[in-house]
């Protein structure tokens, strides 16, 4: 099964009342700020110890308590359990515990950090903090996805499918099942298809020299990158990065 993506903004809330319904989940997590929420009838705030979960469907009112910033996760159903749906559906206003709290805030300086080049490295933290948030141990899924951060974190390092299995604690058979139910793919396919777009990100929007590119994203030199690039994108390094940098596609 292929994951769908999450949707994450960071927005601001005035002091007006903001009405309206939609088909998914949504999480309100304040960064900084109150919120004032109702909730189909039930009021509360969002705050930092306080989050509000709206669920498909739910009428909700939502206006600010003076200067605010919060992250608004649009819930894919991937991530979104039908117990744990129940769950934050009948309680919509979540005291964050520590750890939790933690997790938001290093979501935070993740954002802040994120590049435009890749899948948004928040979409893996997600089911981490909503196992945290409903006080359960991980499951799988939400191992898996912590480990795909730590790889997109890092993809100099030099992942072997070992240390991919032990980072997430389990055996190299079960990484392998893990990685074809959830992302259709292998994990040595995903790893390669991770360098690449790390890789087409500096190249499109640096003049990092081409060794330093192959250096940053886990290759063993220039020519690597370059076997690589023409495997999984029919053009060398020097190529793609002229067409990206080109006045035509600017």
């Amino acid at each position: 099964m292929m994951l769908s993506a999450s949707r994450l903004d960071v927005r601001s809330y005035g002091g007006e009342t903001l009405t309206h319904s939609h088909d998914f989940a949504q999480l309100v997590l304040p960064l900084s700020g109150r919120i004032a929420l109702d909730i189909d009838g039930r009021s509360g705030v969002a705050d930092g110890n306080t989050a509000a979960f709206v669920e498909p469907g739910a009428h909700h009112a939502t206006s600010a308590l003076g200067d605010n910033r919060a992250l608004i996760v649009d819930l894919s159903p991937d991530v979104l359990e039908h117990r744990l749906l129940e769950q934050f559906g009948g309680a919509p206003f979540v005291s964050l515990t520590p750890a939790a709290g933690k997790l938001v805030d290093f979501m935070q300086l993740l954002l802040g950090r994120q590049q435009a080049s890749s899948a948004n490295p928040l979409q893996h933290w997600l089911p981490l903090l909503l196992d945290t948030m409903a006080g359960q141990a991980p499951r799988a899924q939400s191992r898996l996805q912590l480990l795909m951060a730590r790889i997109e974190a890092e993809p100099a390092q030099p992942w072997s499918i070992a240390d991919m299995a032990a980072s997430a604690a389990i055996s190299p058979s079960r990484l392998h099942e893990w990685f074809q139910a959830e992302t259709g793919t292998s994990p040595r396919a995903w790893l390669a298809e991770v360098r690449v777009r790390h890789a087409c990100y500096l190249l499109r929007h640096s003049s990092t020299p081409l060794a330093l590119v192959a250096q940053r994203c886990g290759y063993a030199d220039q020519s690597a990158l370059s076997h690589a690039l023409r495997r999984l994108r029919q053009t060398t390094p020097a190529a793609y990065r002229r067409a990206a940098q080109s006045p035509a596609e600017n």
